[in-house]
Formats: C-alpha cells, structure tokens, sequence
C-alpha cells in the first residue's frame, strides 16, 4: 500500500500543472424555486453579457437543484442575468467565480426581477 501511495505521490508532483488543474469546471447550481431558461455572465458593472449558458444543458434549461457546467468563464466576479419562463428576469450582482468550484444561485440571491 505504501508503494502505491508514493507512487501516487510522486505521480501527482512529475505530472504536468494543466493536467492536475483540470476538474469539473466552474458550474453553476440552481438552488431557486424555479427552472432557469436562461444564465449570461457579465464583467461586475459593465453590462456585457456573454451567451446563454443554459444552451449548454441538454433540455436547454436548469431545474431546481441541477447543476450546469458553465464554458468559457474564467475565474473573477461577475453579475449574472437569470431568466424565467415567461419572460420573468433577475440579476445577481458581484459574484466571485473560483476555478473549478460551483456557484450556487438561490432565491435570497435574485434582485431587481422583473416580470
């Protein structure tokens, strides 16, 4: 068992930074009361919302308690603009996006909706 540890170990310290950093991605978790139809990332206070992540999602949406791998977001903090059926908006504001970690969006989140 030892051996295989250290093998592990040494494994783990030859094995080039890119391969050990790829995880699960950033994704996102919808922890609201509702299916998100759509999800776009924005720079903090700059209004420049990238695409709809939901397109990534098979169905094209995400249920309650689903979690969506997002793609092509790099690490930083951003406000997000969240879609409901029938055409219901909301915005969270400044969220700090990590490395392969999940963001979660609950209810308690949403501001400034609009129906």
């Amino acid at each position: 068992m030892r051996k295989i540890l250290t093998l592990t170990a040494a494994l783990c310290l030859t094995m080039p930074a890119a391969l050990l950093a790829q995880g699960k991605g950033i994704r996102l978790w919808n922890l609201t009361t509702a299916t998100i139809t759509g999800f776009q990332l924005s720079p903090t206070g700059q209004n420049n919302w990238g695409p709809n992540q939901t397109l990534n999602d098979k169905d094209k949406e995400v249920d309650h308690d689903e979690r969506l791998r997002l793609t092509g977001v790099e690490p930083g903090r951003y406000d997000a603009k969240i879609s409901y059926a029938g055409s219901k908006q909301c915005f969270v504001r400044d969220i700090e996006i990590k490395a392969d970690a999940i963001v979660s969006i609950a209810d308690k989140d949403l501001m400034d909706c609009t129906n």
